[in-house]
Formats: C-alpha cells, sequence, structure tokens
C-alpha cells in the first residue's frame, strides 16, 4: 500500500509535466493516473467492487457517479471525477454530485479534477455553496492536501471522523460569520458599542465607534485533527514531513488549518496575515504608490468574472455604487448575482482576497491582499 504524502507529490509531479507539455488528459486518464492512486493509498483496494465501486448507479435508471467508496457493502463516500484542467467552480457540477449522494442517502461527497479536490456534505441542511467542507490543490500545498484526503481514508471513515469534524466546522462558520458582522464597515454593530461603553465610561460613544471603525478584528477556530494514518505501522504523513532545515518533533498531527470564511476568491492557504497588514487600507496602498486611482479591480465568482474600479480615496466603485471597503464591494457582487435575500454566511467576503488588480511597482497582477502583504513587509 501507497505512502500517501509520496503519492500526493507523485501526482504533483505529473501535472506539472503535462502542463509543461500542454497536455491535457480526458476524465478516464485522469482518474488512472491523478485519482486512483490516491484512493489506493487511502487504503481502499481498488481492485475489490465491494469497497471501489466504479460508475456506481442506486437505480437503473439513474447517471452514475464515477465511484462509490463502500464499507460493509453500503456507499460511505461518492467521488465524482473530471478532467485535469475542467474549472470545478461550474456550479453544474457540485450540484450533480451531490444530487446523486441526496438520492443515494450517502452523506459525503468528493469533486476532483486530479488538481484539487473539493469535500462536501451532501446532507447539510444549508444551499449547495455552503455544504463545502474544505478544498485544497495539491501544487499549492502538499500538507494540507495531504490533511484533507487522510479523513476520507478507509478507516478514517470507518470511525467517521469527518462527521465530528464537520459540527464543529458547521458551527464556527456561523459565529465567525457573526462575530465578523459586529465589526465590518463603517458602522459596527450598535449592541457592540453599547458593551463597550458600559465597559469604559472615560469614552464617549463616538470615540468608541470611531475605534472600532479602524479596528481589524480577525476569529481563528484551531480544530484538533487527529486523524488515523491510512497506512497502519507507518507515522502520519504530516508528522513524518520535515521542512528544511526544520526538524519535526514528535507530537500530534497538526491542526487543520484554521477557519476562514466560506466563500473566498480561491482555495489557496496563504502566509498567516500579520497585525501590520491588517492595520493597512485601500488608502495606504494608494500612498504607497502600489496603487493608482482609478485601478480596475477584477475578481471571479461562480465562473464569472467581475470588474469594480478603486477610487481616489481608497473606496471602490462596483456597478455605478460606491462602497467603503473592498469586502463591502465583493459582497455586492453576490448580492448581485443572488439577489437582496442571500444570506449572511454566504455574503460573506474577503475583500483583499477576493479581488486583484497590477502592482504598480511589480507591474504584476495579485490579489490585494498580496500587495498589502508586500507594503507590510516593505518589499
Amino acid at each position: 500500500m501507497s505512502d500517501l504524502r509520496a503519492v500526493v507529490e507523485q501526482c504533483v509531479e505529473r501535472q506539472r509535466r503535462y502542463q509543461q507539455r500542454g497536455q491535457r488528459l480526458n476524465e478516464q486518464n485522469t482518474k488512472a493516473a491523478l485519482i486512483d492512486p490516491v484512493i489506493g493509498a487511502l487504503g481502499w483496494d481498488l481492485f475489490d467492487t465491494d469497497e471501489v465501486h466504479r460508475e456506481y448507479k442506486r437505480g437503473g435508471h439513474e447517471n452514475p457517479v464515477d465511484y462509490a467508496l463502500l464499507l460493509l457493502r453500503t456507499p460511505r463516500l461518492f467521488i465524482e471525477a473530471k478532467g485535469l484542467g475542467e474549472n470545478l467552480d461550474d456550479p453544474r457540477w457540485a450540484n450533480q454530485t451531490i444530487g446523486y449522494a441526496t438520492m443515494a442517502g450517502v452523506e459525503w461527497v468528493a469533486l476532483t479534477n486530479g488538481a484539487e479536490w473539493r469535500v462536501y456534505n451532501a446532507h447539510a441542511p444549508v444551499p449547495i455553496e455552503d455544504k463545502l467542507f474544505r478544498s485544497v490543490r495539491l501544487e499549492n500545498d502538499i500538507n494540507a492536501a495531504v490533511e484533507l484526503l487522510c479523513l476520507l481514508s478507509k478507516e478514517n471513515m470507518g470511525d467517521n471522523r469527518i462527521e465530528e469534524l464537520w459540527k464543529s466546522f458547521f458551527v464556527d462558520r456561523q459565529v465567525h460569520t457573526k462575530l465578523m458582522d459586529l465589526f465590518a464597515g463603517s458602522d459596527p454593530a450598535p449592541e457592540l458599542v453599547d458593551l463597550l461603553d458600559s465597559r469604559m465610561p472615560r469614552l464617549s460613544r463616538e470615540e468608541i465607534r470611531q475605534s472600532l471603525v479602524r479596528a481589524r478584528a480577525t476569529f481563528d477556530f484551531p480544530t484538533s485533527v487527529a486523524v488515523v494514518a491510512p497506512v497502519q505501522g507507518r507515522p502520519h504523513p504530516s508528522q513524518a514531513y520535515e521542512p528544511p532545515g526544520q526538524r519535526v518533533a514528535p507530537g500530534p498531527v497538526p491542526a487543520m488549518p484554521a477557519y476562514k470564511s466560506p466563500v473566498t476568491r480561491s482555495s489557496k492557504r496563504g502566509p498567516r496575515v500579520t497585525p501590520d497588514e491588517r492595520r493597512l487600507k485601500l488608502v495606504d496602498l494608494l500612498a504607497a504608490g502600489r496603487l493608482r486611482p482609478g485601478t480596475k479591480l477584477s475578481g471571479r465568482y461562480l465562473g464569472e468574472q467581475h470588474t469594480a474600479e478603486l477610487l481616489a480615496d481608497g473606496r471602490v466603485r462596483y456597478r455605478g455604487e460606491v462602497h467603503n471597503s473592498p469586502s463591502r464591494a465583493g459582497e455586492a457582487v453576490k448580492i448581485a448575482v443572488y439577489g437582496r435575500d442571500i444570506t449572511d454566511t454566504r455574503k460573506a467576503t474577503d475583500g483583499f482576497d477576493f479581488w486583484q488588480a497590477q502592482d504598480a511597482v511589480m507591474g504584476d497582477v495579485v490579489t490585494l491582499k498580496e500587495i498589502r502583504r508586500r507594503v507590510a513587509s516593505g518589499r
């Protein structure tokens, strides 16, 4: 049985080789080269149809799902495969796969094109977009890929470890959204101002309110994973890995990434945002010469490109409406797509991660978050 980390690294190397050649893989070749090896490394027997059933149908007239992974001949996980290079943002793919699972009574679904894996809870009582549990691109973060994929191992699916993590994730996501709403934008929640006013009698309500407008709040919800390695007798791949020049001491399996806003521009896990970065606003990036008034901002959402304009005072104009922050402008994109009845959870947006712009000094087009990081670090 293969070591999962080694298999993930091998898959990344294959992807890069195909990309260098300009070679596209159809669905069948993607399964053979990039998906089957991962399933095997997770402890599932690819040659036993009682464990891995390909082109699975619950009924004779239904469309099949690419893989059904079974325990005691009962499907526990559906995997829907797409060809390498297929855009998983197309809502048809998630709708289709989750529809299969709902009809079959299967809770967990994975959607993958070999380069990216997305895991959904098909039974969660929320809109399809919010059923997404975690996603990862293998080449962006091998450690995160190993941690997520381990949850899909035969042993961990048998222990239902993923269900335990989902419960805390589901609660944390809602709490996170409400906490961010308290601090959002230029009009902090009156109840938060009231609370601080009652505890800080020497400050006026307006002083407190203005301080909250300047604040950049962040909330982390660390979760202990403690998953079982899919290959018995070997250390968990995340423990076995040693970054260059740094020895990893024995200890518990590293925690999964802290929860981030559920809808973001991408699934990349970048460096942790520092307090110095959070203090910088768009007007500071303009003053530093890294952005220029009138700069075009672009953001992709549900497969569509949206554009906005950066104004000289650091505000953002989208569809003729001016917004006080990039996050508010990002929310406006989602309101334009879904309408005013959009839920707070779906609307929540990290604007610095959502929007891209040209760095006026470096000349490349990157996220506002990356430009902010460069300014904070003096690059």
